[in-house]
């Protein structure tokens, strides 16, 4: 019995698409499937953005060794995929002089983890507000970490599945997988919509829901936890409060309520961490929120929170021995897990995609393929270009002089193209992940309708099948007889 494809990886977050993308790189035949109607609609989607140093997570544990892996080949990549990436650098803040003693134990944990004594050192709580000077003043030292970052995790899953389709790789999205199990030639993995494929290997990397398709093959069990983390976001006005990521001394349930500058220019704080038993559970809380309020003045007394534009929340897959399930399952060959990815799981995305394509390619006996493509070009921002690259751009297609988002300054051009790209937008949160369309100070208040008639011109459909997101989350409603 002939498989379908050599690999199939279960899920489109930025896990899911960095192996995507390195495995393309090799001479297989690749198909990732993904429950949403697009990439990045998960976990991925809503986070904190930042690129960790490292420093964090207990020496030894899968969670070090790829938190620094990744981090450090995040800024190569950014070059080569042309996503956003800054280098701002992180302080961990300390309140009390009986907490010393737990900054200088996160300083031996980022040496033994592979950082250097030039990317850490102990500030006194002067040194800190000179860097930060909203900080509080009750900041008595902090931990700084100069080669923390802060990314765009749309574009950087965005840029990572493009390259990866470049190369050949297949993406096929509104699937769940419903059944995965052993065959003699590998997997047979069957979806909702009734349809069965086969494949030699499978890559579990589905988030939340990847201790369900785990312990479909496997005897021994895992099981996730959705943490849920609600955050506020405020305008581009705010984000010069601080340059660095702001967090505090981490707790049970992780680093804390943070606050972060984005690479786009907005303020970001949260997030809190409240375990859920229910998969689903994004939806904010005012008790939430009045906590991200609360714990970030904590670090930043002023914070401008009279200019937050919106909130939102995310989940993260908590696995309950506490760190990332990586590589071959031991009672299923064949069967890659890339399991239990919480933070930092976006910093350390790179670094397990190209540890996880390298054992398939090795059992598979891949060759590396031939004038592969290892670079991509963004989408042009036309906020961004010079007035020469605007006129360029604008006399090669005049859609791009059309503004659609005034917010954002997003033109038509930039929209269409999102569309028509591989894999491309077929949403309205798909559009505003790759430009950004609907993510300023109206949120979406002024470009909605636009923005709903370019995806119904470029996708051949209806205005009233125009979605949110999934089917099913249609804006418009025709009227019986109209």
């Amino acid at each position: 019995m002939k498989t379908d494809h050599d690999v199939i990886i279960i899920g489109g977050g930025v896990t899911g698409c960095a192996v995507a993308r390195e495995l393309s790189l090799w001479d297989l035949d690749v198909l990732l499937i993904e429950r949403g109607e697009d990439i990045c609609s998960g976990t991925s989607k809503a986070n904190s953005a930042i690129v960790h140093a490292g420093f964090d997570a207990k020496p030894g544990t899968k969670k070090a060794r790829f938190n620094v892996e990744g981090s450090r080949r995040m800024k190569e990549l950014a070059v080569d995929l042309d996503f956003a990436w800054k280098n701002n650098g992180a302080l961990v803040l300390c309140f009390s002089e009986e907490e010393r003693a737990a900054v200088q134990e996160l300083y031996d944990r980022g040496i033994a983890n592979g950082l250097t004594g030039e990317e850490l050192r102990i500030l006194s709580g002067e040194e800190a507000r000179k860097l930060e000077p909203a900080l509080s003043e009750e900041v008595v030292c902090a931990l700084e970490a100069k080669s923390s970052a802060i990314v765009c995790p749309f574009e950087l899953t965005c840029a990572l599945a493009e390259n990866a389709a470049a190369n050949g790789v297949s993406f096929r999205f509104l699937s769940e997988v419903t059944g995965v199990e052993r065959s003699e030639e590998g997997y047979i993995v069957r979806l909702s919509d009734a349809s069965v494929l086969k494949s030699r290997y499978v890559v579990n990397a589905a988030g939340i829901f990847s201790d369900s398709i785990h312990n479909m093959v496997s005897g021994h069990k895992l099981a996730i936890t959705p943490r849920r983390g609600d955050y506020l976001l405020m305008d581009k006005e705010a984000g010069g409060t601080v340059s660095h990521t702001i967090f505090q001394l981490p707790g049970k349930f992780g680093k804390g309520v943070l606050v972060t500058p984005t690479v786009h220019g907005n303020l970001l704080a949260g997030p809190t961490a409240i375990d859920t038993a229910d998969k689903e559970d994004t939806a904010t809380t005012a008790a939430a929120l009045a906590e991200v309020q609360e714990r970030a003045a904590v670090s930043v007394p002023r914070m401008p929170f009279k200019q937050v534009i919106t909130s939102f929340s995310g989940l993260r897959a908590h696995e309950a021995g506490g760190d990332f399930v990586i590589g071959e399952c031991e009672d299923a060959p064949g069967f890659f897990d890339a399991a239990g990815i919480e933070s930092p799981g976006l910093s350390a995305a790179p670094a397990i995609g190209q540890y996880l394509a390298g054992l398939i390619a090795d059992k598979a006996g891949a060759r590396t393929k031939e004038n592969a493509v290892l670079t991509r070009t963004g989408i042009p921002h036309m906020a961004l270009l010079s007035d020469e690259e605007r006129a360029e751009l604008i006399l090669r297609d005049p859609a791009y002089g059309q503004i659609v988002c005034r917010c954002e300054n997003v033109t038509e051009g930039e929209i269409r193209e999102a569309i028509r790209r591989t894999p491309g937008a077929r949403s309205m949160d798909g559009v505003k992940r790759r430009v950004r369309a609907g993510m300023g100070r109206c949120q979406a208040g002024f470009c909605t309708p636009r923005v709903m008639e370019i995806l119904s011109e470029e996708l051949g459909i209806p205005m009233e099948e125009v979605c949110k997101n999934v089917p099913g989350s249609e804006l418009l409603i025709r009227e019986e007889g109209k």
